[in-house]
């Protein structure tokens, strides 16, 4: 949301599973998810706000279940994010403040790049990846789907992450890790 407004976007509202959540910047809690079927698929745009603890998959039906309902996810981008103009977005990407990719990456759809993220040149984050706050690839690492990098890990060049991986808070990744 704080992005959102920042680049002065309009925000109609937010979803929650909890009903009585407080409005968050000033911004209402429409109800849960249902509630997006009432608008028209095409009038309106998505950001998905579920974010990823120990697992992705969450994050991922959200943004599945409402592609098939041909409903469409806005890119969001931080304004003090910094991004090559040689980076490759998928749908319904975000980047964080302070996140650096560099030139050569191709992110997936549904990617979060999170806040301070370092991502250096030539990697491939596959769809519903998350790359959590503080985290530093370096160059030639592939990630896969659905997997998640934990804040302040460091993963050195030529790494492959398999899908559906977790590397935990502060790891250093040294060694591929495969698929699960």
């Amino acid at each position: 949301i704080d992005t959102l407004l920042l680049q002065n976007r309009t925000v109609l509202g937010f979803t929650d599973l909890n009903h009585s959540r407080s409005p968050v910047l000033g911004i209402a809690n429409l109800g849960d998810d249902t509630v997006i079927l009432g608008y028209v698929p095409d009038k309106v745009r998505l950001v998905n706000g579920v974010g990823s603890i120990d697992s992705t998959a969450r994050h991922r039906a959200v943004f599945e279940g409402f592609i098939e309902k041909r409903y469409i996810f806005e890119n969001v981008i931080h304004p003090s994010a910094v991004v090559s103009l040689d980076v490759h977005l998928g749908k319904g990407i975000q980047i964080m403040a302070g996140a650096v990719l560099q030139p050569g990456i191709r992110l997936g759809d549904n990617v979060i790049v999170n806040t301070g993220a370092r991502v250096d040149h030539d990697c491939l984050i596959d769809s519903h990846a998350h790359i959590a706050p503080g985290a530093t690839l370096s160059g030639h690492i592939h990630i896969g789907s659905g997997a998640h990098i934990g804040s302040g890990a460091t993963i050195i060049q030529g790494i492959t992450i398999g899908a559906g991986c977790i590397v935990g808070a502060g790891a250093v990744v040294i060694d591929d890790l495969p698929e699960g």
